[in-house]
């Protein structure tokens, strides 16, 4: 399949001198197919990532462009839904996917997720991670030594991930890394087990086995560090999306603006140096000039759309590279709040597997909902496909069991209510956020990051400082927006650039940079006898 030959029609200033979008480089559908609408960017995704490019546009006097939205609303991963019942026999509203905004703001810089929070009176409340209590299978057990110990470890660690990261050493795993910090937990020793799920696997998403220390722990420093410490749970009836739709409102004419596009699945992407033509499953199509695939790395790893052609090995590779977590919150109310009224947390080791039902969360406690008597459990990765597999009612029979072991000799209620997402098998999502694995190294992530062609890349995934953040999302939307932004406008010829910036060197020569070839560590000289090869490195077939 080959892209029909392309018009042009040049962007035209008003007096101004501002910019006047009449028309970009637009491709042409094929003869055979449907006639597509045409527009100037096409934008596959209405989350964060889709939103905040759309706006970064329509900042910039370009208003010409599409929102390809595979649900019925915006938001993306940021999805909620109603749940139980308050004493007015209303529906709770809790969140599916993102809850919490993750560090708020220093002296010196706000993060952007905040801000639109308390632009758009966002109903949040912090999280509290020292109200906690730990149990067993025999009820409660207190685990303080064991947390101090992870906590020293964890800072001994990240001193030594960040002397990696700034002396260009080799990375390794999160479980090598902590283990050289003197965290090595036993299998058989649970508590610890427990301890280390809460402090590592609640944030990634994945276990240590899995995860990159240097990217894994600087990901964490940089929110943290940069923002604050604090984070803050989402709680608010109109949806943690609130913040993405309000946005939305602010350049698109209401639900019904032609320029969004709901319910609309992307099924085939051609693209070449002149243009992008996107193939919908309802046969509709759309040509444009440059377009902007916010899909998750579950969706590109799934090969849920087809690319024509198929996008160059530097880029598959990247995308096969990372991983796709899954987090999944189990929603339960009862008729009454029969756990501690004044904790948060709940830390559960079980006695035979890790991560199993590990972390309840209270959203009866004041400050939250109080009298929702609603509580919530997380799982991931292993945990979290597991429970995908099996029926509400066997997930519930499990849970109750724990929380009768966690609270021995107590009348439990069974819930009135009870839910949970299986986002590995949502076909607009496969999974809930993206993780860094080790021995991807930053020019390999960058590959993800980078455009091939008029088609370009943005989401949380292509964030290399806030990866598996919202706020990622949100600085990548936005970079990719201002980005094509400067193509549009011609900003090279013009003689815009400025002398010496990196980014706009990149633009002028056609987007971002990606590595055709990324080598080894090790010369092919070092394969020899004296490290252990003993076989001549000629010999070795390919």
């Amino acid at each position: 399949m080959h892209l029909a030959t392309l018009a042009f029609l040049p962007l035209l200033l008003s007096a101004s001198g501002s910019v006047r979008l009449v028309a970009g480089y637009v491709a042409q559908a094929r003869l055979q197919g449907p006639t597509c609408t045409r527009t100037t960017v096409a934008i596959l995704g209405g989350g964060m990532a889709g939103v905040t490019a759309a706006q970064t546009l329509a900042n910039a006097s370009i208003t010409d462009f599409l929102i390809l939205e595979y649900r019925d609303t915006l938001g993306g991963r940021v999805t909620h839904t109603e749940f139980g019942q308050d004493p007015k026999g209303e529906p709770y509203v809790i969140e599916l996917g993102a809850n919490w905004i993750q560090g708020l703001g220093s002296e010196t810089a706000e993060n952007p997720v905040w801000a639109l929070a308390k632009k758009h009176n966002l109903s949040n409340t912090p999280s509290n991670y020292d109200s906690i209590l730990t149990y067993d299978e025999t009820g409660y057990a207190d685990y303080t030594a064991t947390l101090a110990q992870y906590a020293l470890a964890r800072e001994k660690a990240s001193l030594h991930a960040g002397r990696i990261l700034t002396s260009n050493l080799q990375d390794m795993t999160a479980r090598s890394g902590l283990a050289l910090a003197g965290w090595r937990p036993r299998r058989d020793d649970m508590a610890a087990q427990a301890v280390e799920w809460w402090n590592w696997d609640w944030e990634g998403a994945s276990a240590p086995e899995t995860s990159s220390f240097v990217f894994g722990v600087a990901a964490e420093n940089l929110t943290f560090n940069q923002f604050g410490a604090q984070n803050n749970l989402v709680l608010d009836r109109r949806g943690y999306s609130a913040i993405i739709r309000g946005e939305a409102d602010t350049f698109l004419l209401g639900p019904d603006d032609p320029r969004l596009w709901l319910n609309t699945q992307v099924t085939e992407i051609e693209y070449s140096a002149h243009g992008v033509v996107v193939r919908n499953a309802d046969g509709s199509c759309v040509s444009a000039a440059y377009a902007i695939a916010t899909f998750s790395v579950g969706v590109l790893q799934n090969n849920a759309v087809r690319f024509e052609p198929e996008l160059p090995e530097w880029k598959r590779t990247a995308i096969e590279k990372f991983t796709m977590g899954t987090y999944t919150k189990i929603f339960m109310q009862f008729p009454y709040t029969f756990w501690p009224a004044d904790t948060e947390f709940f830390l559960y080791a079980s006695p035979t597997s890790r991560g199993y039902y590990p972390v309840f969360q209270s959203l009866s406690k004041e400050g939250f909902l109080p009298g929702s008597h609603i509580l919530f459990v997380t799982v991931v990765e292993s945990q979290s496909y597991r429970v995908e597999r099996q029926s509400d009612s066997e997930t519930q029979s499990e849970i109750m069991a724990v929380l009768r072991q966690m609270l021995p000799g107590m009348t439990i209620p069974d819930p009135v209510a009870f839910t949970y997402p299986r986002w590995s098998t949502e076909p607009w999502a496969y999974g809930s956020y993206s993780n860094w694995p080790a021995g991807t190294t930053l020019e390999m992530h960058q590959n993800l990051r980078a455009n091939v062609g008029r088609l370009w890349f943005a989401g949380e995934a292509t964030s290399a400082q806030y990866f598996g953040f919202l706020h990622g999302a949100l600085f990548e939307g936005r970079e990719v927006g201002m980005s094509i932004a400067a193509l549009l406008q011609d900003e090279c010829a013009r003689g815009d650039r400025r002398e010496g910036e990196a980014r706009k060197g990149a633009l002028c020569d056609g987007g971002r940079t990606h590595y055709g070839v990324l080598h080894g560590t090790t010369p092919l000289a070092a394969y020899s006898g004296v490290n252990g090869w003993g076989v001549n490195s000629t010999s070795v077939q390919a």
